[in-house]
């Protein structure tokens, strides 16, 4: 193959290259705007909320932090969108005096609250691999169990990038077409806020 048949090789690939990494982009469902006041929550009762929260606060949003919300906290139309932080702490739940299992049956009550008032949920994962690995026992999967508690009805999805490194988010998104937006350390939270509630 002559050099100028190479290049025009080499010039066809990158091309076809790009084209594809924009047709992928393209597929990505668009990241809705949402509504507030929002209702902040856990699954799992891990400390992962109170960093959304500082966010929350400082560009102010007008929310309310329930770590216990239940689908009653919904009533009336008050609330207007509804975050949902996964991860799991033994020390946060026994603390609260639940169990994963109280955590599951909560939520899921909650998000059906949400769903049949057209609340939006947002599912989060804020705290990476560290909080699906911190303190497991051998056979403890109660991180991942909140995971799906939340995140495949979720509307939008905010994951911290490091926590989505088996892919375990993407594979969700992915599945139920629903965007997912990563952020890489903890200080871009206020970044996806804004981006979310059109700050």
């Amino acid at each position: 193959m002559s050099c100028c048949s190479r290049t025009i090789v080499h010039a066809g690939l990158a091309l076809a290259i790009v084209v594809l990494a924009a047709a992928a982009a393209a597929a990505q469902p668009a990241v809705p705007t949402l509504a507030s006041p929002v209702l902040l929550t856990s699954c799992g009762q891990s400390p992962g909320p109170v960093r959304i929260q500082v966010f929350l606060k400082k560009l102010g949003i007008d929310h309310e932090y329930k770590p216990e919300a239940t689908a009653a906290d919904l009533a009336g139309g008050k609330f207007k969108s509804l975050i949902v932080v996964t991860g799991a702490s033994l020390k946060g739940m026994g603390a609260a005096g639940v169990s994963i299992d109280d955590e599951l049956a909560r939520t899921a009550k909650l998000i059906a609250e949400a769903q049949k008032q057209k609340v939006a949920v947002v599912g989060a994962h804020v705290e990476g691999m560290d909080r699906r690995a911190k303190g497991a026992a051998p056979g403890d999967n109660s991180d991942e169990l909140s995971i799906d508690a939340v995140c495949p009805k979720s509307q939008v999805l905010m994951v911290r990038k490091d926590g989505d490194e088996d892919g375990r988010f993407s594979t969700i998104a992915k599945k139920g077409n629903i965007p997912l937006v990563l952020f890489e350390k903890n200080t871009e939270i206020a970044d996806v806020v804004k981006k979310l509630y059109g700050k």
